[in-house]
C-alpha cells in the first residue's frame, strides 16, 4: 500500500493554536482529519501527537496519509508529448498551466490521450512527479487550469474551491449589448432532456448555481464581460448567458450562429490560496492570440 508524508516547517509567526485547529485552518477536510486522527499519523517534531497539542513556532509537523483517504490514489495519465504546456505557476504540490482552447481537460477512458492531462504529464514527467486534476475546463475553453502534483493537495484544493476560497475569473464576449453595468444570473441549472450533451435552465435534477457578471465594454452589439462563479456547474457560465439572451460568442453547443472561430471564454485569473500555508497567489493567464480585446475589432 502507497503511503506519503507531508512535512511542514511551520512559521516564525505560527499561532499558538492545536493541531486540529490549524488542519482545518489549513482547509484539510474532516474526513481526512479524522483519518489522520484516528490511525495515530500525525507527528509533532518526531513524535506522535494527539490533535488537541498545541503548535509553536518553527515546529515540524509531519502527516502521514494512505490510498483510502484519497478517491484518485495513484495517477496513470499516459504521457503525450504532443503539446507543450504553459505553465504560469508552480510550486511543489501544484501548478497552474494556461490551457489552450480546443482541448479537453482529462481522458473519458483509459489509455485515452491528447488531452492537457496527458500533456501535463509529459511536462512533469522528468520531474519524477504526476499530475492529478482538480477541477476542469470545457474544450473549447481556454485559461488558467489548477493542476495537483500529488493526491495529498486535492481534496483541499477541491475543499478551497467550495468554499470560495478559490476564486476563478472568466472574459467572455456575448452577443448583444448588455445595458446595465453589472449583476448576477441565479438560475439552477439542470440536464436538457432533448440533448444529454447540454445542460439547462431548470433542467432535470436542477442545482443551484450562481453567476456574477460585470460589463468591460461594447462593440459592433457585441459585450465583453467579466464573469466568477459562486458554483461549479457543468457549462454554468454558458447556460447562464444562453438562458440571458447573451449566448457566449462561437459556442458550438448554446450559440447557433456560431459567428466566430471558437468559443470566447478564458479563464483569465484564479486567486490561489496555496495548501499547507494559505498564503496568497494570483495567477493571471494571457489571452490567447484569437481572443480579441482591442474595442476596434469587429467580431463576425
Amino acid at each position: 500500500m502507497n503511503e506519503w508524508i507531508y512535512k511542514v516547517v511551520l512559521p516564525k509567526n505560527q499561532a499558538a493554536i492545536s493541531i486540529k485547529n490549524q488542519l482545518i485552518a489549513w482547509y484539510i477536510p474532516r474526513r481526512l482529519r479524522g483519518s489522520l486522527r484516528m490511525r495515530k499519523a500525525i507527528r509533532l517534531n518526531g513524535i506522535n501527537q494527539p490533535v488537541s497539542t498545541i503548535l509553536q513556532p518553527n515546529d515540524q509537523l509531519e502527516l502521514l496519509f494512505i490510498e483510502s483517504d484519497f478517491k484518485v490514489p495513484i495517477s496513470n495519465y499516459v504521457i503525450d508529448n504532443a503539446v507543450k504546456v504553459d505553465v504560469l505557476y508552480e510550486n511543489n504540490d501544484l501548478l497552474v498551466i494556461n490551457k489552450p482552447a480546443g482541448y479537453k481537460t482529462h481522458p473519458n477512458f483509459t489509455g485515452e490521450t491528447g488531452t492537457v492531462m496527458n500533456f501535463v504529464a509529459a511536462y512533469l514527467a522528468h520531474k519524477q512527479q504526476v499530475p492529478y486534476m482538480v477541477h476542469r475546463l470545457d474544450l473549447p475553453t481556454s485559461g488558467a487550469l489548477i493542476v495537483a502534483k500529488n493526491p495529498i493537495v486535492v481534496p483541499i484544493l477541491n475543499q478551497m474551491i467550495a468554499a470560495k476560497i478559490i476564486e476563478r475569473t472568466y472574459l467572455a464576449w456575448v452577443n448583444g449589448v448588455v445595458r446595465a453595468p453589472s449583476g448576477v444570473l441565479s438560475q439552477p441549472i439542470g440536464h436538457d432532456p432533448a440533448d444529454q450533451r447540454k445542460r439547462k435552465v431548470n433542467g432535470v435534477d436542477a442545482q443551484p448555481a450562481i453567476t456574477y457578471w460585470y460589463q468591460v465594454q461594447q462593440t459592433y452589439q457585441k459585450t465583453l464581460l467579466r464573469l466568477q462563479l459562486a458554483t461549479g456547474r457543468t457549462h454554468q457560465l454558458r447556460v447562464h448567458l444562453q438562458n440571458w439572451g447573451h449566448p457566449i460568442i462561437g459556442d458550438p453547443l448554446y450559440e447557433k450562429t456560431l459567428s466566430y472561430q471558437r468559443m470566447l471564454l478564458h479563464s483569465v485569473t484564479v486567486k490561489l490560496y496555496i495548501p499547507f500555508s494559505n498564503n496568497l497567489q494570483f495567477v493571471s493567464a494571457p489571452l490567447p492570440h484569437d481572443f480579441p480585446i482591442n474595442i476596434s475589432v469587429k467580431l463576425e
